[in-house]
């Protein structure tokens, strides 16, 4: 549903983009695993079984570096700029934000990248049509080849799947203490939401530019989608596509306003019926490039946001936009996106 807010005009949309040719692998040089050690259900050692005895069920090499999560944007870094020096790819083996982090370190370095899924939605996994089962995966980064994908930026930061503020980065919040007490598992992730939409009171107020168009809203979330099939679930895709589809060419925002209880309540229902878009109080649009302001307590410079999972503080004004330069994913041929129930490996 859209109120006000209204496509970027085509000329406002950025050029068709012409990649540079995607990088070359050397079927010699070892794969490079960077895993989250605390992401998914199964530990370390399995996570390590399941990839050496794949590899060597093939014939070929990979190195593993295994790191705790304050590690792994380091790690990362380190294992991108290794893998582009040995013309291999760096290989993300962990849940959404795991992804995006190795991803921010993969796009920056230039080096292709793979995924070994094992988080709650995988929506990036079967987005790209990589399977969520970790053998399977293994084997689909070994025949893959480097193609271009989308990817989006909050600031400085890449986001593969969603960005937002407001209410959506308290919900992270609140999901992972759930989570902590009652275990992982996409039931406690859906209590865990509906918790902490019925208690939303603080409203943002939000100056927004998207091309010629400013706006000044009050709003409990922003939440930008990168990601086709976590937006078609919950019902939000946007039906006018100006400047692309979400993923390909344009992200989506919806925009949650003020509403009461009642009304949060069908909007939860509508949610989980995948009819958000419908719901009252529930503003979407797509753009190419957008600039945030949101008016700060005095003092203050900064404001909670969330990308893929992670929760961080940005220096306002927040910039949302599609980057030129493109992800270079390992993508088996004629891999398409799925919507596929995902692996339970939380």
């Amino acid at each position: 549903m859209t109120d006000g807010f209204r496509p970027e005009p085509i000329g406002a949309a950025r050029a068709q983009r012409s990649p540079m040719p995607a990088p070359r692998l050397d079927p010699e040089s070892a794969l490079l695993f960077v895993i989250n050690a605390s992401a998914g259900a199964l530990d370390v050692d399995a996570k390590r079984a399941v990839i050496e005895s794949t590899l060597a069920a093939r014939g070929r090499r990979g190195e593993l570096r295994i790191c705790a999560p304050d590690e792994l944007a380091c790690v990362a870094a380190e294992a991108a700029g290794a893998a582009l020096a040995r013309g291999t790819a760096v290989i993300a083996v962990g849940g959404d934000g795991s992804l995006g982090t190795v991803a921010q370190a993969a796009h920056a370095a230039g080096c292709p990248m793979g995924v070994i899924p094992y988080g709650t939605f995988n929506y990036f996994a079967r987005t790209h049509g990589i399977p969520t089962e970790p053998a399977a995966a293994v084997r689909h980064v070994l025949d893959a080849r480097p193609r271009p994908v989308q990817v989006g930026a909050i600031n400085d930061r890449v986001f593969l799947v969603n960005a937002s503020l407001g209410v959506y980065p308290e919900l992270l919040q609140d999901r992972e203490a759930y989570k902590a007490r009652f275990g992982r598992s996409r039931w406690v992730a859906f209590v865990a939401g509906c918790a902490t939409l019925l208690r939303a009171q603080r409203r943002l107020r939000l100056h927004i530019e998207t091309g010629s168009t400013i706006r000044d809203v009050q709003a409990l979330t922003l939440f930008v989608g990168n990601n086709r099939l976590q937006l078609q679930q919950l019902g939000a895709e946007p039906e006018d596509t100006v400047v692309g589809t979400p993923g390909d060419g344009s992200l989506a925002a919806l925009m949650l306003r003020p509403i009461g209880t009642l009304s949060m309540l069908g909007l939860m229902l509508h949610g989980a019926m995948g009819r958000l878009g419908e719901a009252a109080g529930v503003e979407s649009f797509e753009f190419t490039h957008m600039v945030v302001k949101p008016r700060l307590v005095r003092g203050r410079r900064e404001i909670v946001v969330a990308f893929d999972g992670e929760v961080a503080r940005m220096r306002a004004p927040i910039e949302i936009r599609v980057l030129d330069k493109p992800l270079y994913l390992l993508q088996a041929p004629g891999a398409a996106g799925t919507a596929s129930t995902p692996h339970t490996a939380t």
